[in-house]
């Protein structure tokens, strides 16, 4: 067996990006290992090894650290993503000590105006499975809307929704499990909605073409993992039985990685 693992896999498990996206920085140049241009992101790396990204080193440093996942109860007005060009407040500008020093990443996204369960970890080999569109798990959501030609119209549009509708922008969808929930809220009606598809914006730009106006979306599911009592803004670390439900959800075979601890792959220090 080859000694070391794939590069790409090794900048996952750095925190640097996801695989995939590890795969286009190689493709695209931008990735050096022992001062050479990466031609593959197949290429086996090993502690030792000299790997760059954009000139910056990556230091392949054996560490019998435990992986980290943490879930995030995202409040609205919260970008899903590592840093903000516009310099709104981040995910990771919500993380307490000590997880800050870690180099973690948003595992998926919540739009901006969205709200719920979001996971972060510096675990490449699995944000990798749970991002990728092979291995979709399921997403709950609890969604307040408001009808804008009535509540008559509501059960046509559940029934749309549930046999699989195509967007304004042409795009096909799956069908989504949908069912209307018990509401104090006087604004509108609280919907349930199951996805099975990570398109961009999918349930607000399937709202907007069946007439509705979202007042609330909320994750509070993600697969195995419920968002439960977790107060907005606030962190809780996942238990490893909760690590090995979500390794078993996306076909990884070997849970007890996650409770043993692996080797680790970090930005060196400049």
């Amino acid at each position: 067996m080859a000694e070391g693992v794939r590069l790409n896999k090794a900048l996952a498990d750095a925190g640097v990006c996801s695989r995939r996206r590890a795969d286009e920085l190689v493709f695209a140049g931008r990735v050096r290992v022992n001062g050479t241009v990466a031609d593959s992101p197949a290429l086996r790396v090993a502690p030792g090894d000299r790997v760059e990204l954009d000139g910056r080193p990556v230091q392949l440093k054996a560490s019998e650290e435990k992986v980290c996942w943490l879930m995030l109860n995202k409040p609205v007005q919260v970008v899903s993503t590592a840093s903000d060009p516009e310099g709104r407040e981040t995910v990771l500008d919500l993380v307490p000590d000590p997880w800050r020093r870690r180099r973690l990443f948003p595992v998926g996204r919540l739009d901006y105006f969205s709200e719920g369960l979001i996971l972060l970890s510096d675990d490449g080999e699995l944000a990798h499975r749970l991002t990728h569109p092979r291995w979709h798990l399921s997403k709950v959501y609890h969604v307040l809307v408001r009808p804008e030609d009535g509540e008559d119209s509501v059960p046509a549009a559940l029934s749309l929704m549930r046999r699989g509708m195509t967007l304004a922008e042409g795009e096909k969808l799956a069908p989504v499990e949908v069912r209307v929930l018990p509401s104090k809220s006087s604004r509108g009606i609280l919907l349930e909605m199951v996805l099975h598809q990570g398109l961009n914006r999918q349930i607000r730009r399937m709202c907007r073409d069946v007439g509705f106006t979202v007042l609330r979306l909320r994750r509070v599911k993600e697969g195995p993992l419920e968002l439960g009592s977790l107060a907005p803004g606030r962190v809780r670390p996942l238990s490893d039985l909760e690590v090995a439900a979500l390794r078993r959800a996306v076909g990884l075979e070997n849970p007890e990685r996650d409770a043993e601890g692996r080797r680790g792959y970090f930005f060196g220090r400049r």
